[in-house]
């Protein structure tokens, strides 16, 4: 009998089986595609030779991920490759508010009127990463913080919703960088807890930067694989699990699903019938001739590109997502890796990919209003594209069944469920059945390539393991 066994290939899942195995446990992974990596795969998606990544592309969480900095996963191949700039938000008169690894380069380029303000922001939290991750990419009551005093003052401003905090800033530019880096939530600005997004994401720029892996997101996840390997574990594709007798057995199971995929394969009945999906996305990735033309000199420079002008614009997008309604203006997060990674494309060729924010299970088409978006601060865009992929709501979620209705979270992040994930637990990863656990970003901390879903639910096994063997 083994001792653990995971369902699904994603980074979560891999990472509670290496934390597993590296403990001198018996592990084995099982996962539905031919390919591991869940939301970090690569694949050519447009023409032959252009590299793409379906879903996450660029890793800050990654990089700063305390559960990966204990895996020497540069061993099986993982290189970290980082742009001049890591964000940049460009803005209708050709000019561009950035995210930068230097916190006064950040500063300076909101203007004089606000430079002041960012400064004071980020100072309390200024070479804390370490400490700030560990505290907050959890859940926040399993255990004491590392730093009581910088964790509740922490916690004080990152309750607040982005719309609210954001009055702190006289200028328009300030308000629309830190509201698209809210937006990475996928919630309105004014939910609970999007000021916290948007800071761990500056914070972690200035900290360990926004890098891309050298030859796509499946580095990630290959790594992750061949340590595993390495420690005795075996990872099965082309494995689909349709109920616990498919699989061998175990004294665990961990599940890198959703909350409804682990109750119907476990069944678990209506243990999770309350978790509300949130809206999708409506991503497109692009082979293209030349770079992007962005008006903004910065806009050229960066790995992530934030489109949209004003906070009210990127507010109004995303409740428009949230509610139901077509996609007019959307709020774009963009990416341009093969900049700084070669082995993306051709030579002299690039890749390219955007997303904005449509309702779950949305089956439209938003490729006109996200070009003509690009188009407003790229002029020329359309002319470079050599081929383009379209993937909404019903092909992500095809792509990736914990994806139901095209919702990359796994899970609403709006208001209190961006902490309470899946329901209300004291330990989210356990379930009803005293074997079965759940380890995906449907748990806190929620979305992102970080492992620390995937950490915090092999620790629970692994208590409810021993515990079982003394």
């Amino acid at each position: 009998m083994l001792d653990a066994v995971v369902i699904g290939a994603g980074p979560n899942g891999l990472t509670a089986a290496v934390e597993l195995a590296r403990r001198g446990m018996s592990v084995e992974v099982f996962e539905a595609h031919g390919t591991i990596g869940g939301g970090a795969r690569t694949e050519e998606l447009t023409l032959p030779g252009f590299r793409h990544d379906p879903c996450s592309a660029v890793h800050p969480l990654a990089v700063g991920s305390p559960a990966f900095s204990t895996m020497p996963l540069e061993r099986y191949g993982l290189k970290w490759l980082h742009p001049d700039i890591p964000m940049a938000h460009p803005f209708p008169d050709g000019t561009a508010g950035v995210l930068a690894r230097s916190v006064g380069q950040t500063a300076m380029s909101f203007g004089p009127r606000d430079a002041g303000t960012y400064r004071r922001l980020v100072a309390p939290f200024t070479g804390k990463w370490d400490t700030l991750a560990h505290d907050f990419l959890r859940t926040q009551w399993l255990g004491l913080p590392k730093d009581p005093v910088t964790y509740a003052r922490f916690g004080l401003a990152a309750a607040q919703p982005i719309s609210l905090f954001n009055r702190r800033f006289q200028d328009e530019k300030a308000r629309a960088l830190m509201a698209g880096l809210a937006a990475h939530a996928i919630a309105p600005l004014g939910s609970f807890g999007t000021t916290g997004i948007a800071v761990m994401f500056a914070l972690a720029a200035h900290a360990v930067g926004w890098p891309v892996p050298r030859g796509g997101s499946q580095a990630i996840a290959d790594a992750l694989a061949g340590l595993l390997r390495a420690h005795g574990g075996a990872v099965h594709t082309d494995f689909e699990v349709k109920r616990l007798d498919d699989l061998p057995p175990a004294r665990a199971y961990i599940f890198d699903t959703s909350p409804t995929a682990l109750a119907r394969i476990a069944r678990l009945g209506n243990a999770y019938r309350d978790v509300k999906y949130g809206p999708s996305c409506f991503k497109i990735d692009y082979a293209m001739a030349e770079p992007v033309p962005w008006t903004a000199e910065e806009a050229r420079r960066a790995g992530t590109v934030h489109v949209g002008p004003t906070s009210g614009e990127i507010g109004a997008a995303l409740d428009a997502a949230a509610t139901g309604q077509d996609p007019s203006v959307p709020f774009l997060i963009t990416a341009q890796p093969s900049l700084i990674d070669t082995t993306r494309a051709p030579e002299g060729k690039h890749t390219f990919w955007a997303y904005g924010h449509v309702p779950n299970g949305w089956e439209g088409d938003a490729t006109e209003v996200i070009e003509r978006q690009i188009e407003r601060f790229a002029p020329g865009f359309r002319d470079l594209v050599l081929a383009r992929a379209v993937a909404g709501p019903p092909q992500i979620a095809a792509r990736n069944a914990n994806y139901v209705g095209g919702d990359v979270a796994c899970g609403s992040a709006a208001g209190l469920r961006l902490l309470i994930r899946p329901k209300l637990a004291r330990v989210p990863y356990e379930t009803a059945h005293p074997a079965v656990f759940l380890c995906s970003q449907s748990t806190p901390p929620g979305p992102g390539v970080h492992g620390m879903s995937g950490h915090y639910a092999a620790k629970a096994a692994w208590r409810r393991l021993t515990a079982g063997r003394r």
